[in-house]
């Protein structure tokens, strides 16, 4: 089990978020010259674990400048209002295409409503607080923030949502990548490394720009990823080669599976057929787990991808 909190070095801090369970989603703490960012909020359940560690190191949340979700979708943006809220003296930097959500957060609140129900929405995600509009700045493509003396630089990376941006901190080389670079949970690790999953989460999911995203990153030359779902991973080329084929992967077994599976059977299908290529990946990768555990672990994720595959299909694929 991994602790909450992780110094990964040039002043940056791995928080867990506490969702669902350990080593499933991260957000990072960065400083400079005594000025601070948070890249990623985890959950509304999340805010008195960032606020926590603050204290714990004598932290004024006034030095607190910069809130930055990578995207608007609630395991990465639910904190935001109540984070806000927090911590007065904080701007939200936001994709264009996200602002609007976390200024009037009621459609995202009632999509979340809907999957859930009422009662595991609020266990999962707590609640969603909006944000005053005067205190949110929208970053467009490649542009650049200062955090003390550090530089972020934001690229526009659609391909798992149109309302996603990466963020480059030039100090350590690092991308924080949100969803698009992957997943790698650690319990999967082997001796030949991080084992990455990408991300077709519901609802849209865009291959041709997925890719086109993941190589974008890579031609900044990085020398680490920062994935909310988990953690620091190295070594990022052959890391993103593995995740442009999966992806490739993904949309033949769906296309296979629309094939030979009826509109009710679809997503199901997709998931058996997921599922299967990925246990095999992950005995060619070393993983440790039996079969059963395997399945276990990345249940939610098969049945997710599935999901927006079963999306991307009906709009047009």
């Amino acid at each position: 089990m991994s602790s909450l909190y992780e110094d990964l070095g040039h002043g940056i801090t791995r928080i867990d978020t506490g969702m669902i369970q350990p080593e499933l989603a991260a957000c990072y703490l960065l400083e400079s010259d005594s000025e601070y960012a948070l890249i990623e909020t985890g959950t509304q359940h999340t805010v008195p674990i960032i606020m926590a560690l603050l204290a714990s190191r004598n932290i004024d949340p006034l030095q607190l400048r910069y809130v930055i979700p990578t995207h608007v979708h609630l395991d990465h943006a639910g904190g935001v209002g109540g984070l806000m809220q927090q911590l007065p003296n904080a701007t939200l930097l936001i994709h264009p295409r996200g602002a609007r959500h976390m200024i009037e957060p009621d459609k995202l609140r009632a999509g979340a409503v809907a999957v859930y129900g009422e009662q595991h929405f609020r266990e999962i995600y707590g609640d969603i607080i909006p944000v005053a509009a005067t205190r949110v700045r929208e970053m467009q493509d490649a542009e650049q923030m200062k955090l003390g003396r550090r530089t972020l630089v934001f690229y526009d990376t659609p391909g798992h949502a149109r309302h996603h941006f990466c963020v480059h901190d030039l100090q350590s080389n690092g991308i924080f990548s949100g969803d698009t670079f992957g997943l790698a949970y650690p319990v999967l690790t082997s001796d030949k490394g991080p084992f990455m999953l990408p991300t077709t989460t519901p609802v849209q999911f865009e291959p041709e720009a997925l890719k086109h995203s993941i190589q974008r990153l890579l031609a900044l030359k990085p020398d680490c990823f920062y994935l909310t779902h988990y953690g620091k991973v190295g070594n990022p080329q052959p890391l993103g080669q593995q995740l442009i084929t999966q992806i490739d992967a993904y949309v033949a077994i769906a296309q296979d599976a629309r094939q030979h599976a009826s509109d009710a059977d679809l997503e199901q299908a997709i998931i058996q057929r997921l599922t299967t290529y990925t246990l095999a990946r992950a005995r060619v990768h070393g993983c440790r787990q039996t079969d059963g555990q395997l399945q276990q672990i990345i249940a939610m994720d098969m049945r997710l991808n599935a999901q927006g595959l079963v999306v991307w299909l009906q709009t047009g694929a």
